[in-house]
This record gives structure tokens, C-alpha cells and sequence, in this order.
């Protein structure tokens, strides 16, 4: 699917339509040392270091990509729910 670079969308802050860039999130690293870090990890031993048995079978062929839009004005980072693509490609306009 085929995303503009530039979406007008409403800002919250700024309480109008305002232009926003698009990017891909991507997720963080994660904090070994925080505490749900670190209840994770001890919930995950057994299995092979996974908390249940593996999954034999595939039931998704695509991951969710959610968008990451920044308020060109206000600098506002909001996330646009994910929806289910193979493949996203940010378009330049």
C-alpha cells in the first residue's frame, strides 16, 4: 500500500486540521532492568525460553504496521492504528 509522506489530519494540541509527516513506527529498545522487563523474561523460562509451547502452524501471513504522524506546526506525535499490509511504502509528493 502507497502512503503519502504528508497527511492533513486533525492535531489534538493544536485543535485543527494541520499538515503531519508520516513515518513507520518502529518499537524501542527494551529496559532489561524495568520491572516488567524482568517479569517477562522470568514468565518466559520453560519451553525454550518461551512461556507456552510454539505454535506449529502459521495463522497470519501480514503484521499490523501502525503509522507515526508528527505535527508539522506543534511538533505533536500521534499514532495512527495499524492496519494489516505486506508490504507499506511511504510515497514523496
Amino acid at each position: 500500500m502507497k502512503v503519502p509522506d504528508v497527511i492533513v489530519t486533525y492535531c489534538p494540541r493544536c485543535n485543527k486540521h494541520t499538515e503531519h509527516t508520516v513515518e513507520l513506527y518502529k518499537a524501542g529498545k527494551r529496559r532489561t532492568l524495568a520491572e516488567g522487563q524482568r517479569r517477562y523474561l522470568r514468565k518466559n523460562l520453560g519451553y525454550g525460553s518461551k512461556r507456552t509451547a510454539e505454535q506449529k502452524r502459521f495463522a497470519k501471513v501480514t503484521k499490523k504496521q501502525t503509522l507515526k504522524l508528527t505535527c508539522k506546526k506543534c511538533k505533536y506525535i500521534l499514532h495512527r492504528k495499524g492496519i494489516r499490509l505486506k508490504k507499506l511504502e511511504i510515497v514523496k509528493k
